[in-house]
């Protein structure tokens, strides 16, 4: 290796893991080696072999995440540092890559963000161009590529939205003005305009509109955020009421039931839940609902027992 003849020293290490495989040293020495010739699949393997040598040797994480590196794995290879700085959370190397790392995701996320925004505006989607670089923004604040695209699409924006929002019925201007509270945190302000909108929509006999709906469930979160929880229960069950499978409102009107101690109700809902089908419900809200079914099973039976 130090005379740079990397070809040998691979078939040296390589015979050395063959008499013993669980010495780190050779897989490390190895996969260096083969970076030194930029074979990084056959250093992701010496990498993995390094690893599974010896799981505390921190180095092994590291070579495993120069390989992906080079191999274009952004992901993977942040997986693999993170692994290692699990092993040593104060390593220089593996925080260095990481911090390197994450930068590079987010430019190019940010750059596929203005690509896609670029495309949006020249198809006529200014408001879908928008959203892209409020996005975009969210990441990267100050970046001049968004500020320079902002100043073009932004006056454009606000045109559109002033006269989409001139065109809307009262309702719907409470409704919009409640969705605004809501983003600023205004929790009371924004329930007050969505009572407004139920309330007009239930006036003209359009209590069960989609309109009215949407009302509800916003409504509802806003109370959550109060922990006024017989509100949520009232909200979801409005909802509920038309679209009986209505994932969100199951799952808000569950949470709300366990917040004043209906656990059986809030079971009832969970067990819903998660009788539809996973593709429906998401992931994250198969794994919530796994979890409060087994805590609401365990506090339900600790009642029972208590009963007893």
């Amino acid at each position: 290796f130090k005379g740079g003849d990397y070809n040998a020293a691979i078939q040296k290490y390589t015979a050395a893991t063959d008499i013993d495989p669980n010495v780190p040293a050779y897989w490390s020495n190895m996969a260096a080696c083969y970076e030194k010739i930029s074979q990084f699949d056959k250093m992701e393997e010496a990498s993995r072999g390094c690893i599974k040598a010896d799981k505390n040797f921190v180095k092994g994480y590291f070579r495993l995440a120069t390989a992906l590196k080079n191999l274009n794995d952004l992901e993977g290879c942040i997986k693999a540092l993170e692994s290692g700085l699990a092993v040593d959370s104060a390593n220089p190397d593996l925080k260095r890559m990481k911090k390197e790392l994450t930068e590079l995701q987010r430019g190019e996320t940010v750059a596929a963000y203005l690509r896609k925004c670029d495309e949006q505006a020249s198809n006529g989607d200014i408001a879908g161009a928008y959203k892209t670089l409020e996005l975009a923004s969210r990441l990267d604040a100050g970046n001049p590529d968004i500020d320079r695209m902002m100043s073009k699409i932004k006056p454009k924006y606000d045109r559109m939205e002033a006269q989409r929002r001139a065109a809307l019925s009262p309702d719907e201007v409470h409704k919009e003005r409640g969705d605004d509270a809501y983003k600023n945190a205004q929790f009371e302000g924004a329930i007050d305009h969505y009572t407004k909108c139920i309330e007009g929509l239930k006036r003209r006999g359009e209590g069960q509109s989609d309109l009215a709906m949407k009302a509800h469930s916003n409504r509802a979160a806003c109370y959550k955020q109060i922990s006024n929880f017989d509100g949520v229960i009232e909200d979801c069950t409005a909802v509920l009421e038309v679209d009986p499978e209505n994932v969100k409102a199951l799952v808000r009107r569950a949470q709300a039931f366990e917040g004043v101690e209906r656990y059986r109700f809030a079971l009832q809902d969970i067990k819903t839940v998660l009788s539809m089908p996973r593709e429906k419900v998401g992931k994250p809200n198969v794994d919530m609902c796994n979890m409060m079914q087994h805590r609401l099973n365990r506090t339900v039976q600790q009642l029972k027992a208590g009963n007893c």
